[in-house]
């Protein structure tokens, strides 16, 4: 993608500030964040001449005059936890629907080319249905999967009505490098990696015999990027379409790290998923394939950026 005028929502984000950084070079850019979660030193270069940062909540933004003349919109801001959308649902709906309805109005209004919409496996809830198609039937167990399951169909209803296009693409369990070992939603492999080294034991929530599909965050960005330049509208799963035990996971980061520490084992939390597996064969509708095989090579990767950041800090 080059020569393109791009919104970013959440771009100071885990993985928005990835793909900021991914089109940064070629492309101008603005990002819209409230910095409620996001950094700005996720970001490689945060004073880059292409980039436009505008400190504001979606709900308080004129977002008429930010998009106007843009392309493309990356929607990733979102408020992310189970835990927390159990707690406080009308307050993750205003984050995650209200601000979505805005957005989709503003991109219609502005004749954005495509919106990308950052959405989750949680739409899939407790369904047996291994491995998961986009076809299957949403079964949220939680405020924040509904709130996903509403934006797809939001996303699908300005396209039937207004023409846009859009793709939504559920993300399965997404790690790297930026990513908050203090969140309380899919960061395990932060969450381990943080904890090994700060020589304490790891929390396991459950047996550990829940299985997740895991899958790097430059994946996660080169999806979206396609997403957007391909000629798509509906649904995609992101993922490598293979499973893990978390017990097997913290086998894989202890081998890494060299680590004997025990893990601690704690109840399960209310609206996580038992398993989760991918069909990621819709992939090829917007002409992505995910790397495989280099899983240990990315977690040391992983590693290697925590590692830095506990030296920095």
């Amino acid at each position: 993608m080059e020569n393109k005028e791009i919104v970013v929502t959440g771009g100071c984000g885990f993985i928005g500030s990835h793909i900021v950084d991914a089109l940064i070079e070629n492309n101008k850019v603005t990002i819209i964040d409230n910095l409620s979660s996001g950094k700005m030193e996720n970001l490689n270069k945060p004073k880059h001449e292409n980039l436009t940062l505008i400190k504001e909540d979606l709900l308080d933004a004129d977002l008429d005059s930010i998009l106007k003349g843009k392309d493309y919109v990356f929607h990733l801001a979102a408020k992310v936890s189970v835990p927390g959308s159990v707690a406080e649902p009308i307050y993750y709906n205003q984050t995650n629907i209200d601000a979505l309805v805005k957005l989709l109005v503003a991109c219609k209004d502005n004749d954005i080319k495509k919106i990308v919409f950052s959405s989750s496996s949680a739409v899939y809830g407790e369904n047996p249905n291994m491995p998961l198609k986009e076809t299957e039937v949403s079964m949220p167990c939680s405020p924040y999967a509904a709130q996903k399951a509403s934006g797809e169909l939001y996303l699908k209803s300005f396209n039937e009505a207004y023409g846009l296009n859009y793709v939504a693409l559920r993300y399965f369990n997404v790690f790297g490098p930026r990513q908050d070992e203090n969140s309380p939603y899919a960061a395990v492999i932060p969450k381990f990696i943080s904890a090994i080294l700060n020589a304490k034991s790891p929390v396991i929530y459950g047996d550990g015999e829940q299985s997740r599909d895991f899958i790097y965050v430059k994946e996660i960005v080169n999806a979206n990027i396609a997403a957007a330049e391909s000629d798509y509208n509906g649904v995609v799963n992101v993922a490598l379409g293979k499973s893990m035990t978390i017990n097997h996971l913290f086998e894989i980061v202890s081998d890494v790290l060299e680590s004997d520490i025990p893990v601690k084992y704690l109840d399960e939390r209310p609206g996580d998923i038992k398993h989760s597996l991918a069909d990621i064969s819709n992939l090829k509708n917007i002409n992505f394939s995910p790397e495989e095989d280099k899983f240990e090579e990315q977690l040391r990767e992983t590693v290697k950026w925590f590692r830095n950041e506990m030296e920095n800090r």
